[in-house]
């Protein structure tokens, strides 16, 4: 018996039954199946599949961040599964069902402690900016202060506050003036000076280092025919940083956060790079540094999605295959999903 997804991703075997056209084959795109099968007898079964939007019929085993995953139910045989139990099975589905893939057209990429990052600290970036104001202050100072305003202002304003009349820069025009409102500095038109120069300066290369991987593994992209977009939770200057750290010509296009109007991990800024793709979710591999925002959410929409694990954390349960240490180790794995 043949099975086919939504996703063009086909099951070959007579022993398991697609239960929903809602759940779809997905490669390791979630961490259990979970099945209750009433009392029954013969293959007369019933299963029952757990909504990821109804919490209350979900087991407390699935992690919250799995609640918008779309689950696969299947039933090997009556012998296997029975006695109304509800069985996990943290697995590989492609290792145990024999999905054929479709070999892989796209990578997407998050930015931001993926490919670059910010070269000094917040807090030395900003006194270097007040010093010129003739202003002195800590830079241990106004890290901790703006790790604070940040904290706030991404709370009260999610996502730059565009759902609330604001953009990308009045939002971090208004991170920084408390933060140094909360060194001390009080002075309104020196605060608006010292914030407007800082939003400018962070489109300069100066401020940003990029690993020194990430050009090697963007070409090597391009070089085994994929194209390349970016998916990022960052404000409306990140085409500007890319052209200025010599990346953006890798790109065929770029969604922020602030363009998309929503942000990781909202599965719908991940739609909008896949309405771009132009290819099924399966097709398609994202490289992020962010367990939930980048390798959760992919997953759960279907996504070949990796973690990047720079500082070898090591902690989150992701399989080994899925975690790279470097983006040297990328090419090879994206070569096994092109065959």
């Amino acid at each position: 018996m043949e099975i086919l997804t939504s996703d063009s991703c086909f099951v070959s075997t007579a022993t398991f039954f697609h239960v929903s056209l809602r759940a779809c084959v997905h490669d390791d795109a979630f961490h259990s199946l979970f099945l209750a099968i009433p009392p029954s007898t013969g293959m007369d079964v019933c299963v029952r599949y757990f909504s990821p939007y109804i919490s209350r019929e979900t087991p407390p085993e699935l992690p919250p961040e799995l609640l918008n995953s779309r689950l696969l139910c299947v039933v090997t045989s009556w012998e296997t599964w029975k006695n109304n139990c509800v069985t996990h099975w943290p697995l590989s589905l492609s290792s145990h069902l024999g999905v054929m893939r479709a070999p892989l057209r796209w990578v997407l990429w998050d930015v931001k402690d993926t490919l670059l990052k910010v070269r000094s600290s917040v807090g030395e970036q900003y006194c270097k900016e007040a010093e010129r104001m003739g202003l002195s202050l800590s830079p241990v100072e106004v890290d901790a202060a703006f790790r604070q305003v940040y904290r706030q202002y991404s709370s009260r304003y999610p996502n730059y506050g565009i759902s609330q009349g604001l953009n990308g820069q009045s939002w971090w025009r208004g991170v920084v003036r408390d933060t140094l409102s909360q060194c001390g500095v009080q002075e309104p038109d020196l605060l608006n000076t010292v914030a407007n120069n800082l939003y400018h300066n962070f489109c300069s290369a100066d401020n940003w280092e990029v690993f020194p991987d990430s050009k090697k593994a963007l070409e090597s992209c391009s070089s085994l025919g994929l194209k390349l977009g970016v998916v990022s939770n960052f404000d409306n200057r990140l085409e500007a940083i890319l052209h200025v750290c010599g990346l953006l010509s890798y790109f065929s296009f770029l969604i922020t956060s602030e363009e998309a109007g929503v942000a990781k991990p909202s599965p719908a800024i991940f739609s909008q790079a896949l309405q771009k793709c132009g290819v099924p979710a399966d097709r398609v591999a994202h490289i992020g540094d962010h367990y939930v925002n980048d390798y959760l959410t992919s997953r759960s929409m279907g996504i070949h999605g990796f973690l990047l694990d720079r500082h070898k954390d090591g902690q989150l349960d992701v399989p080994r295959e899925h975690r790279l240490i470097s983006l040297d180790e990328l090419p090879s794995r994206l070569q096994q999903h092109m065959n």
